[in-house]
């Protein structure tokens, strides 16, 4: 919380929202917030105080206080179940990463961050570049629902997709199913290499990954608000010195 609230010294004269955005974004009386544990460069745990922390915390505290009603985060463990969710309305704005089978539902922001999708694979793997994965009998794991599973669904023509239930259990699931390539958040990617020995990440990227605020599609006065809301969150440095804050590395502010 402190951290939040070092973050509003430039955003306390704003000017209110209309009416009709606050009808949209919070029709009980509250923004319902869904906060994706499964991408750490969005949000994590607090370890001292269990409660949720990150960029994507401090934009839906500060849009709630913009709206002049209280934020509820609804916490969840992976993309694809902030996104099954929808069906039961059971969010008002939600941080995913931007695509088109998504969009069909989604009104989406303009992204706020970009953050790299990267492969990784075992030392000893024969698969040295990005451009040798897709090959008939290699088997990448992805997180079920995530940005990487939506786009490599659609991009992988040879290779044959292998879904953990989650992003964080990828690693874990290539290890225990001897799987040949992990696809996944660079950040994620990165810390697990370190905890798992015998692995590397492939150099460079396969995909860019660009986080946005979304709500229901039909909201059509709320995603104009939303819209605007990120565009001066990322003009006023909200979002670089909530990254900078949260100590995110390799996440940058979208043009």
């Amino acid at each position: 919380m402190l951290t939040y609230l070092a973050l509003l010294a430039a955003c306390a004269t704003a000017p209110m929202p209309p009416a009709d955005a606050v009808k949209d974004l919070a029709p009980s009386g509250k923004l319902r917030a869904a906060i994706n544990y499964g991408n750490p460069v969005l949000a994590t745990k607090d370890p001292a105080t269990g409660e949720p922390r990150g960029v994507s915390v401090d934009l839906a505290r500060e849009l709630a206080r913009r709206l002049g009603v209280p934020a509820e985060l609804v916490t969840y463990d992976a993309a694809g179940k902030v996104f099954d969710a929808l069906k039961s309305e059971a969010w008002d704005v939600a941080f995913l990463a931007i695509d088109p089978a998504r969009a069909v539902d989604i009104a989406f922001s303009p992204a706020y961050v970009e953050i790299e999708g990267v492969y990784l694979v075992a030392r000893d793997s024969p698969i040295r570049a990005n451009a040798d994965v897709d090959r008939a009998g290699t088997r990448v794991v992805v997180g079920r629902g995530s940005a990487y599973d939506l786009y490599l669904s659609r991009e992988l023509k040879a290779a044959t997709l292998v879904r953990a239930p989650t992003s964080a259990a990828v690693t874990d699931t290539f290890v225990a199913q001897k799987l040949d390539v992990a696809a996944g958040v660079k950040q994620q990617l990165e810390a697990d290499a370190k905890r798992v020995p015998g692995l590397r990440l492939l150099d460079g990227r396969f995909m860019v990954i660009r986080q946005a605020m979304g709500t229901p599609r039909a909201r059509e006065a709320g995603a104009r608000y939303l819209a605007t809301y990120i565009e001066e969150m990322k003009r006023s440095g909200f979002v670089a010195r909530a990254l900078e804050r949260h100590g995110i590395e390799g996440a940058s502010v979208a043009p």
